[in-house]
């Protein structure tokens, strides 16, 4: 029996995410030698707070033996993501097979700019990565400051967000249940600050596993968003993400061999905006990625907490050192966070969907 359309996107959308996974778990070993052998880690543990106060509690449950735990974890989704969408165009431009053209998904309309997006927010990040484990740059111990990362996330949206405007006419907002809302202009600075607070969602690679599992549910989604709105090569890139991050996952649960480090975060962070804006999803990118909004929403509240009543709201932030200074194992704070993204993952999802 042949298969259907359907059938054979669905095969597809699955071999790609089982192949980029088969290719970041054999990329690993080598990875995680080289990174040890070379000492690329934070020279320096963290001191002091973003407001520059004390780290009492994060030092108490976090040991020195964490600093010399390399980062540059998100070179496996990024390594990973552009071998296979090298690995099928190539394969498609030569040979007449049809099923290796069934296989390409790089597209213009559906996958240049994420995969644009993927690559230089990746690069900025292994940047500051590389920075941190030489020790040099404006932070103790190196790396790029907050605000010259946030300033270089700002022109990555700016990008994106006129790509979206001038090339691909994005003019309105999707609202579930209601249909489009037309915000003309407004498109171009909500992208930005969209990218900028989903980038400030990346403080949750704090714990071992927990940035692995809450971005795979969130990419999940985001692939069954795709799928359901027939955008095939779009949910096959965002399977090729996903399987690079649960090879990630593999050697990042306790104890982590490595941390994603700003190369993956910055990666995924960016690429998540682009996605939600392809997808039409915007508005319910807070709920599926409900913990990247809990996350920055913990350290903005803390902060403000501290400069306009004198003291903490939280015991630490982000709120995953809240759990841990309240006693909870990070394993179980980790799992319990994996289980809240699951389940507003397919809220957000349910809720696109009837729209």
């Amino acid at each position: 029996m042949p298969f259907s359309g359907l059938s054979f996107d669905v095969i597809k959308i699955l071999t790609a995410g089982t192949l980029a996974f088969v290719v970041a778990w054999l990329l690993s070993g080598p990875l995680i030698r080289f990174l040890y052998k070379n000492k690329l880690w934070r020279k320096e543990a963290r001191q002091k707070a973003i407001d520059g106060g004390d780290l009492s509690y994060f030092q108490k449950f976090h040991s020195e033996d964490e600093v010399k735990t390399p980062r540059f974890g998100g070179l496996l989704i990024l390594a990973s993501s552009l071998i296979l969408i090298i690995l099928f165009f190539v394969l498609d431009q030569v040979s007449d097979l049809v099923v290796f053209e069934k296989l390409n998904f790089l597209s213009r309309n559906q996958t240049w700019l994420p995969i644009f997006t993927l690559v230089a927010a990746s690069l900025l990040g292994l940047t500051d990565d590389l920075l941190q484990a030489l020790g040099k740059g404006k932070y103790v111990g190196g790396g790029l400051s907050l605000v010259y990362r946030l300033s270089l996330v700002a022109v990555i949206g700016l990008i994106g967000a006129g790509w979206f405007y001038f090339k691909l006419g994005g003019h309105t907002l999707h609202i579930p249940g209601v249909g489009n809302l037309e915000i003309d202009g407004l498109y171009i600075p909500l992208f930005v600050v969209t990218m900028m607070a989903v980038y400030s969602g990346g403080v949750i690679d704090g714990i071992d596993g927990l940035s692995g599992g809450v971005f795979a549910t969130i990419f999940g989604a985001y692939t069954g968003i795709a799928i359901f709105r027939h955008q095939i090569d779009l949910a096959t890139f965002l399977a090729v993400i996903l399987g690079g991050l649960l090879a990630f996952l593999w050697h990042n649960i306790p104890p982590a061999r490595f941390y994603m480090g700003e190369t993956g975060v910055l990666g995924l962070t960016a690429t998540l905006t682009v996605v939600a804006f392809l997808t039409d999803s915007v508005l319910v990118l807070p709920i599926i990625a409900f913990l990247l909004v809990v996350e920055s929403a913990s350290v903005i509240l803390q902060l403000l907490s501290k400069k306009l009543r004198g003291k903490k709201l939280f015991l630490a932030a982000p709120i995953h050192h809240h759990f841990e200074a309240k006693g909870w194992p990070s394993y179980q704070v980790t799992m319990r966070f994996w289980i809240i993204s699951m389940v507003t993952a397919m809220i957000g999802v349910l809720i696109r969907l009837f729209g």
